[in-house]
């Protein structure tokens, strides 16, 4: 008798075993697919955080440039008004040229302003981009490193056929899947301690 108990207990344990492998290789394979999109769809935000970047860097060089031409500009502005002031001598048709100079300068110190303004609402505008999209990275990156842990510790079930191990391993994946869905549609979860953390 004690023979077909043994029989029975062996069986109800390889069952056991099949159905818990079946269950870990199920885990592995979803969470190791959603990973996969993640790091996809990471990918392509990185691509466009450094378009974004990019691009502010080349507002804020051209913001610069703007600035330099409107040093320059308000230097002659400055120049030419005092060289009108001190010099009373100048005939009337030399003293309507310097005034007309002096208007441009003026003109051009106005335009180079609000060019500044405009170039520089642009270069904000990217750099709002790039922190934007940053959050959405920063989900991502927890996503996968959540999952890849999940995906370690599937395997070690395997090995030790530790239930609470698999709960562990199913909770990590499961808060990966919230992280990488948070980026796929633009949710605002971000844990910052964590991600300074790990920067």
């Amino acid at each position: 008798m004690s023979e077909i108990a043994d029989v029975v207990n062996e069986t109800i344990e390889r069952a056991s075993e099949g159905r818990l492998n079946s269950i870990i290789a199920l885990a592995v394979a979803i969470t190791a697919t959603f990973m996969a999109l993640c790091n996809v769809k990471d990918g392509n935000i990185v691509q466009a955080m450094a378009q974004d970047q990019a691009f502010a860097v080349d507002q804020w060089s051209y913001y610069q440039a703007k600035g330099t031409k409107q040093n320059l500009a308000e230097a002659m502005f400055d120049q030419l008004s005092l060289e009108r002031e001190i010099r009373p001598d100048f005939s009337v048709d030399a003293r309507a040229r310097l005034d007309k100079k002096i208007a441009e300068y003026a003109a051009g110190v106005k335009k180079y302003e609000q060019e500044k303004g405009q170039i520089k609402t642009k270069a904000e505008d990217f750099q709002r981009d790039y922190d934007r999209l940053n959050l959405h990275d920063d989900q991502f990156d927890l996503a996968e490193a959540l999952m890849s842990v999940a995906i370690a510790l599937f395997g070690i079930t395997a090995l030790t056929r530790k239930r609470l191990l698999l709960g562990f391993a199913a909770f990590l994946a499961g808060l990966g899947v919230l992280f990488g869905l948070a980026g796929f549609l633009q949710w605002g979860i971000h844990p910052d301690f964590l991600t300074r953390l790990l920067s």
